[in-house]
């Protein structure tokens, strides 16, 4: 094989269909933290752990579709289809929400009256719990990516 052509880039493409495949795929995973979440809190109940999945789900897919869906449109149209750059989308968009989430929306709306070194807790606390997030997050998108896209073949 001549050496350029084996240093092309690999072109990705994706089809309606595997992309609604990978929302559910990612949004069912998703669920499965929020299952997860429900055990840890005691409950126990086959009926409830169902509804907490379902919710969870749904909620997930909402939020994948509202918050990444654009952000992945914008890298999809730009080119930038690989599958990290998919795992980036996915950490990065936990990590800001989840951090925003803990830190009264970045310290820009009202908070309660706390000290310095608590602040600097939070803040630390945040970044370490929505780190975890974010790596499953990631995990959900790389995921979501592989059943998305294929190689093209020109």
């Amino acid at each position: 094989m001549h050496r350029r052509a084996s240093r092309a880039p690999q072109r990705y493409d994706t089809a309606i269909d595997r992309a609604g495949l990978a929302l559910g795929a990612g949004s069912a995973l998703a669920g499965l933290i929020v299952l997860a979440l429900v055990l840890l809190g005691g409950q126990s109940d086959p009926l409830n752990l169902l509804k907490g999945w379902l919710i969870g789900s749904v909620f997930s897919g909402i939020a994948i579709t509202a918050v990444g869906g654009p952000i992945w449109l914008a890298l999809h149209v730009a080119g930038l289809r690989r599958a990290w750059h998919a795992a980036l989308v996915g950490a990065m968009t936990a990590m800001l929400i989840f951090v925003g989430a803990q830190t009264y929306g970045f310290g820009m709306f009202a908070m309660p009256e706390i000290d310095g070194r608590t602040w600097l807790f939070r803040w630390l606390s945040a970044l370490a719990s929505s780190a975890l997030l974010a790596v499953i997050s990631a995990i959900i998108a790389a995921l979501m990516w592989r059943i998305a896209y294929r190689r093209r073949t020109d």
